[in-house]
């Protein structure tokens, strides 16, 4: 096991390095379009602007989109990219198995990635004036975002295994994505309490908001409903992705394009 993360982390980083032209421009765009957005609300608003814990908690649902996004194409491109360069059938002939070769490689650009993000995140406050706490307990929600995430991004490789093209189907998924990490859903009653602990991430989103933006302690009672969200999440999108697995044994679309 650490065998594979340490090949899958050395062929992350060696794409990274190889390749870094993309990773800054990456780095620019991302944080140009929530300046953009943020000069536009600036403008709208006038002299009436004021930063406070509401915005902070805007730049973190922002940031959560960028890094979720990037989880929820690894799997499903990667498997598209294996797919087109011929390799797919290589990995699922591997000794340790397709789903768990995806979900190491998945987890050592993972940690690439939050290089990145971190990069993103403190341009976004040295523009914006923004004031973030970082205490190490925002770890804990973190996780739960990212167990949600995961499962999500299997269920996504499990439709690229069968229908090999799913662009826009990811498309179409990022602005659901962003309407449940901006939305602050620990505001909502009845109901829609009910919706924030069904939905993925949006409870988790919500405590990471109260811990960074508010300054306010971790619930732990809904960090345990976090964490089984995520939780069921996951093995979902697993025991789908294996699914999906032995249908596209049978119909022979591993080997082809």
């Amino acid at each position: 096991m650490l065998k594979l993360f340490l090949a899958e982390f050395r062929r992350s980083w060696t794409q990274f390095i190889r390749y870094p032209f993309e990773a800054i421009g990456g780095i620019f765009i991302t944080t140009s379009i929530f300046y953009g957005l943020f000069l536009s609300a600036k403008y709208v608003t006038g002299t009436a602007f004021q930063l406070g814990d509401r915005f902070d908690a805007i730049v973190i649902g922002y940031v959560l989109w960028t890094l979720i996004l990037f989880i929820m194409t690894e799997v499903a491109t990667g498997l598209q990219y294996e797919a087109q360069t011929g390799t797919l059938e290589q990995i699922f002939l591997s000794p340790y198995g397709a789903v768990l070769v995806f979900f190491v490689r998945a987890i050592a650009s993972l940690t690439r990635q939050l290089l990145i993000i971190g990069v993103i995140l403190a341009i976004i406050m040295g523009l914006t004036g923004s004031r973030l706490t970082f205490p190490p307990i925002l770890i804990l929600p973190l996780i739960t975002v990212l167990m949600s995430a995961y499962g999500l991004a299997f269920m996504m490789g499990s439709l690229a295994l069968l229908l090999k093209r799913v662009q826009q189907v990811l498309g179409i998924l990022q602005f659901g994505l962003l309407f449940i990490l901006a939305t602050p859903a620990e505001s909502w009653t009845g109901w829609g309490q009910v919706a924030r602990w069904t939905i993925p991430m949006t409870g988790s989103a919500g405590l990471l908001r109260d811990v960074m933006a508010r300054e306010a302690g971790l619930n732990w009672l809904e960090l345990g409903l976090a964490v089984l969200n995520g939780a069921v999440y996951l093995a979902v999108g697993l025991l789908l992705f294996r699914f999906c697995e032995r249908q596209a044994k049978k119909q022979g679309k591993l080997s082809g394009y």
